[in-house]
């Protein structure tokens, strides 16, 4: 039994006949009836999705953009990352007319162990009858509680839509051995349901949290949306930080916001609120109005220094206002928009709103 690797499943599928495999129905050759989507997320802007921020205030007595905004960036990267790992995998097999009942044994290259991959018609998941669904499992682990499945894609092709489920631990135990529980779904459509050009939603479950004394702000679970509509981005979400502390040392921060973003013109418009990880309340007005990123971070500025002045606090946190306002190069300015290119996502924002931060603490993922 040869080895390969999930990310080169097009090696595999076009090699399938020396594999050791069982076969439900006979493969046939590629052909130009596509059965997988060629795209399974939205792109984008890099005005919203980066991994750092470059710095555009040199006022030291401010607290500065690109590390108020930090998170944002970094978590709309994280979720976009999972959606395009998703979408290489359905690409890597998409060209082949994957369109009968079938399943084969193959031995990973990524961590030596044999996985299964078995395709079925007329799956029923999540309230729905799809076309098709491929189930990819670690075949040592099929006993297991979780049956050892390591991806779950269910889809329909006209329009396209889909649910994908990853497990990255059943997928590559030596890349993934400290993680074993973490899970990811991305959602996606071209249907047409919310009046999106596309859309996605990315979720993550399970992961695991760092030593709180190393870095308090790692992540438990997190929910994000994406829809695209010509050019424009509207994105929107949260992420659970169930160990995070600001000024006063209380624990426990939801990072919950809203943004809308130029694909052509490359700029963005974002909204950010900090409500505690236990609330229970989806308001959009609670979430990005009584705890804004500038009203909590005011509040615990004068919970610990009660008698500060008040010019010394507005100054701190000048670039905290709402709406921020982002570049190619990161954040520009907070409060008032520095052009007038912005229009059209300002807009929008009042649109857009996050998720109950309870409901992205008691979120669950589950294979079929």
């Amino acid at each position: 039994m040869k080895k390969y690797s999930l990310f080169t499943i097009v090696a595999l599928m076009t090699g399938i006949l020396f594999f050791t495999s069982c076969q439900k129905d006979e493969i046939t050759q590629p052909v130009n009836d596509e059965i997988l989507p060629e795209n399974f997320k939205v792109d984008l802007p890099s005005a919203l999705s980066y991994e750092s921020l470059s710095l555009k205030s040199a006022n030291v007595d401010t607290l500065k953009g690109n590390e108020v905004y930090q998170h944002l960036g970094n978590f709309i990267h994280i979720g976009e990352t999972g959606a395009e790992i998703i979408q290489e995998i359905i690409r890597n097999i998409r060209v082949f007319n994957i369109n009968k009942p079938m399943s084969i044994s193959y031995v990973s290259e990524d961590d030596g162990r044999v996985k299964n991959l078995v395709v079925t018609r007329s799956p029923f998941y999540d309230g729905v009858t799809w076309e098709f669904k491929a189930t990819i499992t670690d075949a040592e682990s099929e006993g297991n509680a979780d049956g050892g499945k390591a991806i779950q894609i269910f889809w329909n092709r006209n329009p396209i839509k889909g649910i994908a489920l990853m497990k990255p631990y059943n997928i590559d135990r030596r890349e993934n051995a400290d993680n074993e529980d973490a899970m990811y779904r991305v959602d996606y459509s071209e249907a047409g349901e919310h009046g999106y050009n596309a859309e996605m939603t990315v979720y993550a479950a399970y992961l695991k949290l760092e030593n709180p004394l190393d870095n308090p702000y790692s992540m438990s679970s997190m929910k994000m949306f994406a829809g695209r509509k010509g050019n424009i981005i509207d994105v929107y979400g949260n992420s659970d930080h169930p160990n995070a502390i600001l000024l006063s040392g209380k624990a426990g921060f939801d990072w919950a916001f809203i943004a809308s973003g130029d694909k052509e013109t490359d700029l963005g418009v974002a909204e950010v609120g900090l409500p505690p990880v236990n609330l229970d309340e989806p308001s959009r007005n609670v979430l990005l109005g009584y705890y804004s990123l500038q009203k909590v971070l005011t509040r615990e500025i004068y919970d610990v220094w009660p008698g500060i002045d008040e010019e010394s606090v507005n100054a701190f946190l000048y670039n905290t206002a709402a709406p921020g306002y982002f570049d190619s190069n990161g954040f520009v300015s907070g409060g008032t928009a520095p052009g007038t290119g912005y229009e059209t996502m300002e807009r929008r924002l009042k649109w857009l709103s996050p998720y109950n931060p309870k409901e992205i603490t008691t979120l669950q993922i589950q294979f079929q």
